[in-house]
């Protein structure tokens, strides 16, 4: 390994706290919601749940045409679309399968997700192909035309995401080289389709759902492809959040201050985040939204496809005025004080840590003050100043 790339490994691997920007005012202390507006949500999309999910869904991901008809009670709807999906139900509705990436044996090639019997729903289109980009282009611009505020984007996938119908990770032949196309190829195909739909759509929010470890080992979100795509999106969605299981603690590639980490470069390029994988769970919704206000900076997101009207929490409400200053280490946990409270974690792994705080603070939904907490490996916490 050379001193560069030596030295790049070890920036990643090291947690350095979020730069207080100008953008860190009294929003970064607000909670921004996204919903993913699946099936399961219709019937909360009639009727009077209407004025409650405007009041309380700051953007929602859905699904055309059933969400057309919504859009004129909910206009900040962002519209899905996967980017190299090719729907193996659809027929003649998809594009000239010889779009499709093939192995080395010409066998058609998949998204390696639902797949059973050898089989799976979605083939993995050429995300080279001019035709094919230039399809997907033309599908979008339909899609806006009705009348969404912006496009959810799928599979932004840095990494191959491409397999047999085993759900097998398989490299694809390259139709520009006739050879196994490279991990480096693969990023630039995908950076430059980015950037394509960016240039044909430069007015509207995009969102990538991208993977925030990928790219090359000791490189990650340095690698010039994946900044490169990263500039084509106005938010990029950290799918699983900070309740992934695989996170650790401490300051290693896979950690939750590398995952903070990433989220702070994401600021420092004028984008923000969507920190998914709020789930039903008390306390690991608290866990999640104490990370969010560790680097909020008023342009995030939490993402959720649980919440309704009938599984809520008033603590998503909570208002905690202007940060004070970046998250810091403190007392083995993560700190960020803000104008209305301080938020305090503890990352996976940690040790069962009792914090003597620095006054008075109130727990959240209730109007009991504490002057310590304790807090176990991978919880959180939020703490209020002031009176329910």
């Amino acid at each position: 390994m050379n001193l560069l790339v030596a030295s790049i490994a070890l920036a990643l691997c090291l947690w350095v706290p979020a730069r207080l920007s100008a953008d860190d005012g009294p929003e970064a202390g607000v909670v921004h919601l996204v919903r993913n507006a699946d099936s399961a949500f219709d019937r909360y999309t009639n009727g009077p749940g209407q004025d409650w999910i405007r009041n309380h869904f700051h953007r929602m991901i859905v699904y055309s045409p059933y969400f057309d008809s919504r859009l004129s009670w909910y206009p900040d709807g962002l519209a899905y679309a996967d980017l190299y999906a090719v729907y193996t139900n659809r027929g003649n509705a998809e594009p000239d399968r010889e779009w499709i990436l093939k192995d080395v044996s010409g066998n058609k090639l998949y998204i390696p997700w639902g797949c059973s019997r050898g089989a799976c729903p979605q083939y993995a289109a050429d995300p080279s192909n001019a035709a094919y980009r230039q399809w997907w282009i033309n599908r979008a611009q339909d899609l806006l035309s009705r009348g969404y505020k912006g496009l959810f984007i799928d599979d932004v996938n840095m990494e191959f995401r491409v397999g047999n119908g085993a759900s097998s990770f398989v490299s694809p032949m390259d139709p520009n080289t006739g050879k196994a196309m490279t991990w480096g190829d693969w990023r630039r195909y995908i950076a430059e389709f980015t950037e394509q739909i960016r240039a044909a759509f430069p007015d509207i929010e995009i969102v990538h759902n991208s993977i925030w470890f990928a790219g090359p080992a000791g490189v990650r979100d340095l690698d010039p492809y994946i900044q490169r795509q990263i500039a084509a999106a106005n938010v990029l969605l950290v799918e699983f959040g900070v309740n992934d299981p695989g996170l650790t603690g401490g300051n290693g590639i896979f950690s939750l201050n590398s995952l903070l980490g990433y989220i702070d470069r994401l600021h420092l390029a004028g984008r923000g985040a969507i920190i998914g994988g709020v789930d039903a769970d008390a306390a690991s919704r608290e866990y999640v939204l104490a990370n969010y206000f560790l680097v909020s900076n008023g342009a995030d997101f939490l993402g959720s496809h649980l919440l309704t009207v009938d599984n809520w929490w008033d603590g998503f409400e909570v208002r905690l005025g202007t940060p004070l200053g970046p998250r810091k280490e403190w007392n083995g946990l993560l700190r960020r004080d803000f104008s209305g409270g301080i938020v305090l974690v503890n990352p996976p792994q940690g040790s069962l840590t009792t914090a003597t705080l620095p006054g008075s603070f109130r727990i959240i939904d209730e109007d009991r003050f504490v002057t310590s907490v304790v807090l176990g490996p991978a919880k959180g916490i939020v703490l209020l100043t002031g009176t329910k």
